[in-house]
């Protein structure tokens, strides 16, 4: 960790990472989940350039530079931002398609549901350093200042929130087609999806019946 602090920029980052004054970690994003053999004596340097190349090289195998413009985003940075958002805030893989739609939807700023916020409590937890369930009331949350906070500021975050893998990425690239602007995971295997928040709370209901029942 104190090596990824201190030496980041001489660890092989592309030249499209870390353009955000405001980000966090210069390698969010850049150690590509993967299994990466370690030897005897190998210093942390070695490893997190490994780690870095192979995010890298796979970034350039996605076209994420090509793909952001055709996304409506401003970098491969931002691809990779909302990779990270659906990594984060899908529960199921099965589901990160759909979970990519709803970042996509959101980030329209003319948009009459959020009208450009994201919302996710998951860049919340991001910038306060937590993993919480309870990040307190929309109120007291469009009051945090912090620039990861979506509850407070449009689009998205600085840069990535974590190191997606495989499948976020693919969801982020490819969105499935569709009107959703909210989610809410009832139990172990179901998502429920909404275009409108009426319908979000009708949603929002079942999974407050379903705790009740598995508590029950």
């Amino acid at each position: 960790k104190g090596v990824a602090k201190k030496d980041w920029k001489s660890l092989g980052l592309p030249d499209w990472a870390n353009t955000n004054k405001d980000i966090k970690d210069p390698l969010e994003g850049f150690l590509y989940p993967s299994s990466y053999p370690v030897a005897k004596g190998q210093k942390p340097q070695d490893v997190l350039k490994k780690m870095v190349s192979h995010a890298t090289v796979k970034y350039d195998e996605l076209g994420l530079k090509a793909k952001a413009a055709q996304l409506n985003l401003k970098d491969p940075l931002q691809v990779l931002t909302v990779a990270s958002l659906v990594q984060a805030e899908g529960k199921y893989k099965h589901d990160f398609d759909k979970v990519a739609t709803v970042v996509y939807n959101r980030l329209k700023p003319n948009n009459t549901e959020t009208y450009g916020l994201l919302d996710f409590d998951s860049t919340v937890n991001y910038a306060k350093a937590e993993s919480t369930l309870e990040t307190g009331t929309v109120d007291d949350l469009r009051k945090f200042n912090d620039p990861y906070n979506t509850y407070k500021i449009k689009g998205l975050p600085p840069g990535p929130i974590g190191n997606p893998g495989d499948e976020a990425l693919n969801s982020a690239l490819n969105p499935a087609k569709g009107n959703w602007y909210y989610f809410v995971s009832i139990n172990a295997d179901k998502t429920l999806f909404a275009e409108t928040n009426e319908q979000h709370e009708r949603n929002r209901q079942k999974y407050l019946e379903e705790q009740k029942k598995n508590s029950g």
